[in-house]
């Protein structure tokens, strides 16, 4: 009995120590140190959504660049400095942009409580409200507590993030290691329905000979867009994923691509691979459905790996570590 005492004094801290470290990412975090916050973020993204549309697609594909390459860090939002190498930097993160409004929000938030709220926080929130403009998933109730990261994983962004050209398989494979089962990585690649796809991207589909998963008549469209085989990456040559609900996150994505008209070949094997097609088809059929699997896909892959404690900072200007 005197051993099992000990035992359990001995277990008791460790116990606790596991609860403080779960309990760090909680709802209203920000409850008593900055009441405001979450109400500063939605404010913030409705006047940047008001001035400049595309603000909302950003945010969603940033939370995805970010949170899947290792944690949910905002440690794509660093700048190539003192000796870290942006992730921005890296291919597979061609094409992202708009990062200097999350600066925006973060210097609101500063005004209101400084050194308070994190990047990653933001990124996370930030992406969730820009939902609501892209006609998503209303209501997501998003735990908060994330820090900083003080470093970049430049060298690591390819061995995490996915590529348009992987198959299906691999992509799912990404995605489950980190907790998203088949399901929701259906629904998340559903952001597909906003935004667009540079025609470096896609050329390949169309040269030398079009793609036979490709409809002709919207191959025609594709090269109609982009009509040369050696896009200038530097140009504003591009085709957007939908053609209907351009700026609508909606269930039209995965119509499309039942109809052959997925841009990217992870789109089209949506379709070709059966263990995907089942969910691509109840998604076409059933709008409601497909935003409740993408607010609950999103949640998982906002909580990846988030750093506590000390493992991270505030940053004070999102793009630069903290000075020592």
């Amino acid at each position: 009995m005197a051993n099992y005492s000990r035992f359990l004094l001995l277990l008791l801290p460790l116990l606790l120590h596991i609860h403080n470290v779960k309990s760090e990412l909680q709802l209203n975090y920000y409850t008593k140190s900055c009441p405001r916050a979450e109400d500063i973020i939605k404010e913030q993204v409705a006047t940047l959504y008001h001035k400049h549309g595309n603000t909302a697609v950003s945010w969603i594909r940033n939370l995805f660049h970010d949170c899947m390459v290792k944690s949910c860090d905002a440690s794509l939002y660093l700048d190539t400095a003192n000796g870290l190498e942006s992730e921005k930097e890296s291919p597979r993160n061609f094409g992202m942009r708009n990062f200097k409004y999350i600066e925006t929000i973060k210097q609101a938030l500063e005004k209101e409580c400084p050194n308070t709220v994190s990047c990653a926080d933001i990124v996370a929130l930030s992406a969730r409200d820009g939902l609501l403009w892209l006609g998503g998933p209303i209501k997501i109730e998003m735990k908060t507590g994330r820090k900083d990261s003080k470093g970049t994983y430049f060298s690591q962004v390819e061995k995490y993030l996915p590529n348009h050209n992987d198959s299906i398989s691999f992509v799912l494979s990404r995605f489950q290691s980190i907790g998203i089962d088949t399901e929701g990585t259906v629904a998340l690649l559903g952001a597909h329905s906003v935004g667009r796809v540079h025609c470096v991207n896609l050329v390949h589909r169309l040269y030398p000979t079009v793609d036979p998963t490709i409809d002709p008549d919207y191959a025609k469209y594709l090269k109609g867009r982009c009509p040369s085989p050696n896009p200038d990456p530097e140009a504003v040559l591009y085709s957007r994923f939908d053609r209907e609900t351009t700026m609508i996150l909606d269930n039209m994505y995965y119509k499309n691509i039942l109809n052959k008209k997925g841009l990217l070949i992870v789109d089209q094997e949506l379709v070709s691979d059966p263990n995907t097609l089942p969910f691509v088809v109840k998604m076409a059929n059933d709008n409601n459905y497909f935003h409740q699997q993408f607010a609950r896909a999103m949640l998982i892959l906002s909580e990846n790996n988030p750093l506590i404690g000390d493992q991270g900072e505030i940053r004070k200007v999102c793009r630069y570590v903290n000075s020592a």
